[in-house]
């Protein structure tokens, strides 16, 4: 894939606007947590995000990838950070972090549970076998819902 170039590069008057409109978090290169936060259970892989958005809701996930498509932005999407492969995390881009977004409801008597982006097979196990009920899937707990059930993926522009 070749690498799409910036429509326009966020000045800090977007960023602080963008900030605002945030449940969750802004994290930059600058800032303390930033190494941090763009690591993933790959260690071989050290991609650099030139920003990365930690979700709260659905409404960060929306603001982000609006922010990322009006900067022509290049856009990971971390669940577990589980992949192998690294594409959680971009250069130069945004990672979409929804590490924070782990609910799973589950409704009994239909069989069918809803899982947020975040959410591992530890939450789903945890919500389903208390009541009675197991869902096939991955070995490792700490293995992220989404990765699995969506197979590998690249990063895209948007």
């Amino acid at each position: 894939m070749s690498q799409q170039p910036m429509v326009s590069e966020p000045d800090q008057a977007a960023l602080s606007a963008f900030r605002g409109t945030l449940r969750g978090s802004l994290v930059v290169p600058d800032d303390a947590e930033y190494d941090a936060t763009r690591g993933i259970w790959n260690g071989m892989i050290d991609r650099r995000p030139g920003y990365i958005v930690r979700c709260q809701g659905v409404a960060d996930v929306i603001a982000a990838v609006n922010f990322a498509r009006t900067h022509g932005l290049l856009v990971a999407v971390r669940g577990g950070g589980h992949g192998v492969a690294g594409h959680a995390v971009c250069n130069g881009g945004m990672m979409i972090d929804l590490s924070n977004m782990r609910a799973v409801r589950v409704d009994a008597a239909a069989r069918r549970a809803w899982v947020q982006g975040g959410a591992t097979w530890g939450d789903v196990d945890c919500e389903t076998t208390a009541l009675g009920l197991a869902t096939p899937g991955g070995l490792i707990s700490t293995t992220g819902v989404g990765g699995l059930t969506s197979g590998p993926f690249n990063a895209l522009y948007i």
